[in-house]
């Protein structure tokens, strides 16, 4: 089945969407995403409050050029109390598009399409994929066992196939793209295009420390690990020191909460907040406490550059 490619999906030169990146991406990011021919996508959680997210929506639109797009992330579950009024001015300003994660996207597919935006969902195996098929979405993020942050539990090729084989969905990959290599790659498995994130940290734009880009050059994929100590859902970390003293595995008291069926959604949402202000101090302030966020791509990432390198590296 002929699927459209993401370069005629959102009308831009490279078959590239810089990820959303919690804390990570910002609008200087996507501008230069952008200029380089890509997509670029911003948490709309990077954003406190309703009016910082709309003058970063009315930025983006300035700027835009030939060749270029961006969108939004939306967690659509019950963590994020914002999400209805994030949505409604998403759909007021008119973004290019929006990636949803975390939960059902009906409404968002729904009031998203009334205005002309379209929707990405990120999947992580077929059963969710054909709920998000059956609800009008426009394509999948196929979110494979080599992203960084939350990632699924199937390699690249295995997720990409099994979607399209059985959907009619175009399917964008996420995980597991550093380079030029692993971009063909994909898209030989047939994708039609790539989410990619972990590379980007290390840019002269992202609004991270500088610690937290020079760890993404000093450390490398073998230094990647699994935690559930910071939302409550497994998510990758860079093994610095301070992972390592406070072990990667949930409490037992954390576990005993989380088999309360009565607690287990209190829980989840006071883990997910107390996680990202943890995670947020790590990306913007050195302490000891140290959690960056990371995926195992950070094997190619040598040196800090501006996006537009990092842009040219992976589609020349």
């Amino acid at each position: 089945m002929e699927r459209q490619m993401l370069t005629s999906l959102l009308q831009i030169t490279h078959p590239v969407i810089i990820a959303p990146m919690f804390l990570v991406s910002n609008t200087k990011m996507v501008i230069e995403g952008m200029k380089s021919g890509v997509a670029g996508c911003i948490p709309a959680l990077n954003y406190r409050t309703l009016e910082e997210l709309q003058a970063s929506i009315r930025e983006l639109k300035a700027a835009k050029v030939s060749g270029g797009s961006f969108g939004y992330n939306l967690i659509v579950n019950k963590s994020n109390i914002k999400y209805k009024d994030q949505l409604r001015v998403l759909c007021e300003e008119k973004v290019d598009f929006i990636i949803t994660s975390l939960g059902s996207p009906e409404e968002t597919i729904k009031e998203a399409h009334k205005v002309g935006i379209k929707v990405f969902c990120d999947v992580t195996d077929l059963s969710f994929a054909k709920k998000v098929e059956r609800l009008g979405a426009d394509a999948l993020i196929a979110v494979n066992n080599l992203a960084g942050g939350h990632r699924g539990n199937l390699d690249p090729e295995t997720l990409i196939k099994e979607l399209n084989e059985n959907t009619s969905l175009p399917v964008i990959s996420a995980g597991g793209v550093g380079n030029k290599s692993d971009l063909d790659n994909i898209i030989s498995y047939g994708a039609v295009g790539v989410s990619v994130g972990s590379p980007f940290i290390a840019s002269i734009e992202s609004a991270v420390s500088q610690e937290y880009k020079q760890a993404c050059v000093d450390y490398s994929a073998k230094d990647i690990v699994m935690t559930e100590r910071i939302s409550g859902t497994p998510c990758t970390v860079i093994n610095t020191p301070y992972v390592q003293k406070v072990g990667t595995k949930q409490t037992w008291v954390e576990t005993l909460l989380n088999k309360n069926k009565v607690l287990k959604k209190w829980v989840k949402m006071i883990r997910f907040y107390i996680g990202m202000k943890a995670t947020e101090k790590a990306a913007t302030q050195v302490t000891y406490k140290t959690v960056w966020v990371a995926g195992p791509t950070i094997e190619n990432t040598k040196e800090i550059l501006p996006v537009k390198d990092i842009v040219s590296n992976l589609v020349s």
